[in-house]
């Protein structure tokens, strides 16, 4: 996942080490808030599987750069469903650190957008989560209009990020607002796939019940909120 390099540059990135700031120190009052319901251990080892998770998403699954960054299918509703909001938000900004540390050095100067650009949809997806399951809904019974909100909710934020960060960048060209449309469109399969992925992981948890009070899952995905 990356922002491509000098797009925002000059003293305009300073905006986003302000905004990927603000989303970790949002991350870092989760994880707390997480750690008292569930005890630290919970959240550690929650955060080292989304952690791994989300560097193989990066470096394993399919990706490929279109238009101003690119396209991953980066599963952020799956992890929220299965792992919780706190976890998810660790491995996601700790996953995409390790990658631009071993993999891709040119992507940390774009650290703060990239982060804040995959931390605030998952963050929106939390409040969406509360309005649309109900409280005695365990996350193993949702269905795919639930899943497909989730996902849309993640995915849309995505784009709407790279789209805020390539207009504060580059401004209203006719080549970026192409190359924007174009990275946007990408995005739709994304979308359309990963309610499918949140679906069919749900249903194999489903059959595993007997993990229910795992201090490795989220507790919200065998029993009601």
């Amino acid at each position: 996942m990356h922002i491509e390099p000098g797009l925002v540059d000059g003293t305009k990135i300073v905006l986003s080490y302000a905004t990927g700031g603000a989303a970790l120190l949002y991350t870092a009052k989760l994880c707390l808030e997480s750690a008292r319901v569930r005890g630290p251990l919970s959240i550690v080892v929650r955060s080292l599987a989304t952690t791994a998770l989300v560097f193989s998403f990066f470096e394993i699954l399919p990706h490929h750069p279109v238009g101003v960054s690119e396209v991953h299918l980066i599963l952020g509703s799956t992890l929220f469903l299965v792992f919780g909001a706190a976890p998810a938000a660790v491995g996601l900004a700790l996953g995409l650190l390790l990658q631009g540390l071993f993999f891709a050095p040119f992507d940390l100067p774009q650290y703060g957008m990239n982060v804040t650009t995959l931390l605030v949809p998952l963050f929106a997806l939390t409040g969406v989560a509360k309005r649309i399951i109900a409280a005695d809904t365990p996350y193993v019974e949702l269905s795919y209009r639930q899943a497909f909100a989730l996902s849309a909710t993640y995915q849309g934020g995505i784009v709407a990020w790279v789209a805020f960060w390539a207009f504060y960048g580059q401004g209203f060209t006719a080549a970026n607002v192409s190359a924007i449309a174009s990275f946007g469109g990408a995005y739709l399969l994304v979308i359309a796939i990963e309610p499918l992925v949140d679906l069919a992981v749900l249903a194999a948890a489903k059959a595993l019940r007997g993990l229910t009070g795992s201090a490795a899952l989220e507790r919200r995905l065998f029993q009601p909120g």
